[in-house]
């Protein structure tokens, strides 16, 4: 029993330190909040599965999907074509981003441009998921953390 409780503590050490020892190093106990600004408006974001890699940190986290997360939460009235703005306040902002909007199971890329992105026409439910990772500049294939978030809008 003692073995194992050492050989975890160091397994731990390993993991934390050379993180810690990383180009980019990460701050905080996980991803950063992400939140949505809708005519100078502030709603959250639901987070979902996540890995985090800081000098206090490593870990995974894995949820249900964007759809599931978003079950028993009330959408984001907006208007059809309406301007939203997704705001991280977290530096080093992620390196590699993605948009998708999920209708009817269909899963679709969302364009965005200065984090900025456009409601669909079509009155109706959209459930999105945000994804980023913080991806190492010199070493390739290497994440020092990644995320996923969910929100859903209702068109009118």
């Amino acid at each position: 029993m003692k073995r194992l409780i050492i050989t975890s503590l160091l397994l731990f050490s390993f993991i934390v330190n050379g993180c810690s020892n990383m180009n980019t190093s990460l701050s905080g106990d996980g991803p950063p909040d992400v939140s949505l600004d809708i005519h100078d408006e502030m709603y959250g974001t639901i987070l979902g599965s996540y890995c985090w890699s800081s000098v206090r940190v490593a870990e995974c986290v894995d949820t249900v999907g964007p759809v599931e997360l978003m079950e028993d939460k009330e959408p984001i009235k907006v208007q059809a074509g309406e301007q939203i703005l997704l705001v991280m306040d977290f530096e080093p902002k992620p390196n590699e981003i993605h948009l998708s909007r999920i209708e009817n199971s269909n899963e679709t890329e969302v364009k965005i441009r200065n984090q900025t992105f456009t409601a669909p026409i079509d009155k109706g439910i959209y459930y999105y998921v945000y994804s980023v990772k913080w991806l190492d500049e010199k070493e390739e294939n290497l994440s020092h953390g990644d995320a996923f978030y969910a929100f859903a809008f209702e068109v009118q």
